[in-house]
């Protein structure tokens, strides 16, 4: 079954920003599918460079061609939603690093991206790391985490990093030329607003509203977090609500980070980006 723009949108932004959780209510909904960060995008990473570039096999790839192979693995990947006739929403936080090719391929689609403060951010993938102490986590790449000033260094690096990765890719994609495809949704506006914030989204992709339940809400990935060292990491609370607490960081780096969040400057969104 081919796969247009109308029938596929995606999840991007930053970790612990409430992606999951959207997924989570999204696929309340029978007529969606939707999930944890998946394997498309690697997948796309992986082909497309031996479509092009100094592949021996270039040659033989044209532009539509690539279109052709690179939409088929949506369609392989998605294949059983699809044929239910569902709307899939794609999850991965590398979406946004390639808007220009979502374009290409599904120019209609649009890339719901959820952020957070970015300090916060961090102080929930300590926690997570403190709530398990007896994991070692694959998501550090360096050496150097014994501490947290150790860790914190390793997920804002911003070539590999959990944190720091995404976050350039996003503001990347803020700024560049196919920033009308991205829908941003708070962190806090999404477990505070919740029923506004997914009507608003529902709006914004011209979708049927559907009655969700913000308070039975049911999702988690225990095989994959176990694997990746870091239990319950996709586990969402079956209540939506806001989680008041104190700051687990040194006070240093809390305020290093506190002014990364570019999506709250009016004056920085220069290309009209829909902010919730």
């Amino acid at each position: 079954m081919a796969i247009n723009g109308h029938a596929i949108h995606f999840i991007s932004g930053l970790p612990r920003s409430g992606s999951t959780l959207l997924s989570a209510i999204l696929r309340q909904n029978p007529h969606v599918s939707a999930g944890m960060s998946g394997p498309v995008a690697t997948l796309l990473g992986a082909v497309l460079p031996k479509m092009s570039g100094a592949s021996e096999y270039a040659p033989f790839f044209n532009d539509e061609r690539r279109h052709r192979v690179l939409k088929s693995l949506f369609e392989a990947y998605h294949h059983d939603e699809l044929a239910n006739g569902k709307l899939i929403f794609d999850t991965n936080r590398t979406w946004t690093a390639k808007l220009p090719m979502l374009n290409a391929l599904f120019p209609d689609a649009k890339v719901i991206c959820c952020v957070r403060d970015v300090p916060w951010v961090i102080d929930s993938v300590e926690k997570m790391i403190r709530r398990n102490p007896t994991h070692v986590s694959s998501i550090f790449h360096g050496k150097d985490t014994r501490n947290v000033y150790g860790r914190v260094k390793d997920v804002m690096d911003s070539e590999r990093g959990l944190i720091g990765l995404p976050w350039g890719s996003l503001r990347e994609a803020w700024f560049g030329e196919h920033a009308k495809k991205l829908i941003v949704v708070r962190y806090e506006s999404l477990v505070t607003d919740t029923a506004n914030i997914i009507n608003g989204i529902y709006q914004q992709l011209g979708l049927e509203l559907f009655p969700h339940d913000f308070e039975n809400i049911e999702y988690q990935e225990e095989q994959f977090d176990q694997r990746l060292g870091m239990p319950d990491l996709h586990k969402v609370k079956r209540k939506v609500e806001l989680e008041k607490r104190s700051t687990i960081l040194p006070p240093d780096i809390f305020m290093k980070y506190a002014d990364m969040n570019f999506w709250d400057n009016d004056k920085l969104n220069t290309k009209g980006v829909f902010v919730m």
